[in-house]
């Protein structure tokens, strides 16, 4: 049974970054297939695994960071399937154009009907960021969409704060 499960998103979550005080943000991001993919049989029950994915995604909406964007990023992500149930987390990182990181750190649930996993609903929160996204706060929502060749679509709403000296320049 292949999987797509894994989210970009993951998620994540990012959107537009201000330099002061705590911002709603959205954004959507579309992934690629997972590649790899890596599902081991677990042996308790039927339908039972253990899934271990990589995907590569672009942001297609909302990702204004101050005055750079996000432009894509990757998710690796485990998850625990069984025949009615998805459950997973994982890690998600996206690069600005200006070549800034931001990481996200995500979990989720989706059902599983027939091998194939319905819409995954979950929670989001920044776990750090590189340059000018450095010490950023924050976290949300998130709900994902999966198509039959293998992406996904993820919308993401959630807020964030920048540390205080993260988007003061350095001289």
């Amino acid at each position: 049974m292949k999987t797509r499960v894994l989210f970009a998103g993951g998620l994540a979550l990012l959107a537009a970054v201000s330099v002061s005080g705590q911002t709603k943000t959205s954004g959507t991001i579309k992934c690629n297939k997972p590649e790899p993919s890596y599902n081991i049989e677990v042996g308790d029950r039927p339908g039972h695994m253990m899934v271990l994915e990589k995907e590569t995604c672009t942001w297609t909406e909302g990702l204004a960071l101050g005055s750079d964007k996000a432009k894509d990023g990757f998710s690796v992500a485990n998850v625990d399937m069984t025949a009615t149930r998805a459950s997973g987390s994982g890690t998600h990182v996206s690069t600005t154009e200006g070549g800034d990181k931001i990481f996200v750190a995500y979990r989720y649930t989706a059902p599983m009907k027939d091998g194939k996993v319905g819409d995954a609903k979950g929670t989001w929160s920044y776990t750090g960021g590189t340059g000018k996204l450095k010490g950023i706060k924050g976290g949300g929502t998130f709900k994902t969409t999966f198509g039959e060749d293998g992406t996904s679509t993820t919308a993401v709403e959630g807020e964030y704060t920048l540390a205080q000296s993260a988007g003061a320049a350095k001289k």
